[in-house]
């Protein structure tokens, strides 16, 4: 795994995605990812866009109740201002930042940063999601996590929105979302459609 070699500024950095749907543990595989950067006495800084509102301001929380400090962007340029003197470089919820956070992060790999990006790969719809699609073609390594079906019990994919709202932006927990196989979300789709 890449967490286990010692990535420092004068080697060559690198790009890992974390993706997958809502309730699959893309953040706590973020957080352990840090920890793990913690004990090879690393530094790092950590950021989230602040789109994301349920997380008080200075940290991310998984689902898990796991926490690590993070600090609050709107633009993915700030990360290029703050980021400069860490080796690594964390960033949750990557699918609220528009495309230039792709060449923000293959700058910073370029010069030597190890950076790890973690978001949803799908939005509701079940579309590639904002930057995510070009990050995953420009990652060393891409991590695909998934979470359980509520309908089928098998492994889930998509992160199906329970309330008609077209808004490709809608921020939300288990009210709002829940993660289901293709073959459910499939047919929940379909009866959403046929309601319309």
């Amino acid at each position: 795994m890449a967490e286990n070699k010692n990535f420092k500024k004068t080697t060559t950095g690198r790009l890992e995605v974390i993706c997958g749907s809502m309730f699959s543990g893309k953040t706590e595989e973020l957080i352990r990812r840090i920890k793990r950067v913690e004990f090879l006495n690393q530094n790092y800084i950590i950021f989230r866009p602040k789109t994301d509102s349920r997380n008080p301001n200075d940290k991310i929380i998984s689902h898990a109740k796991t926490e690590i400090p993070a600090k609050i962007i709107t633009n993915p340029k700030e990360i290029l201002d703050s980021a400069t003197n860490y080796d690594v470089i964390g960033i949750d919820e990557a699918q609220f930042f528009d495309s230039s956070l792709c060449k923000v992060c293959n700058e910073l790999a370029n010069s030597g940063h190890r950076v790890i990006v973690a978001g949803l790969d799908m939005d509701y719809k079940g579309n590639p999601f904002g930057p995510m699609p070009n990050l995953m073609a420009n990652a060393e390594e891409v991590t695909k996590v998934h979470a359980i079906c509520v309908e089928t019990g098998d492994l889930a994919n998509y992160s199906f929105r329970k309330k008609t709202n077209d808004s490709l932006v809608m921020v939300g927990e288990k009210k709002e979302y829940e993660p289901l196989s293709r073959a459910a979300f499939i047919k929940k789709m379909a009866v959403r459609e046929k309601n319309k």
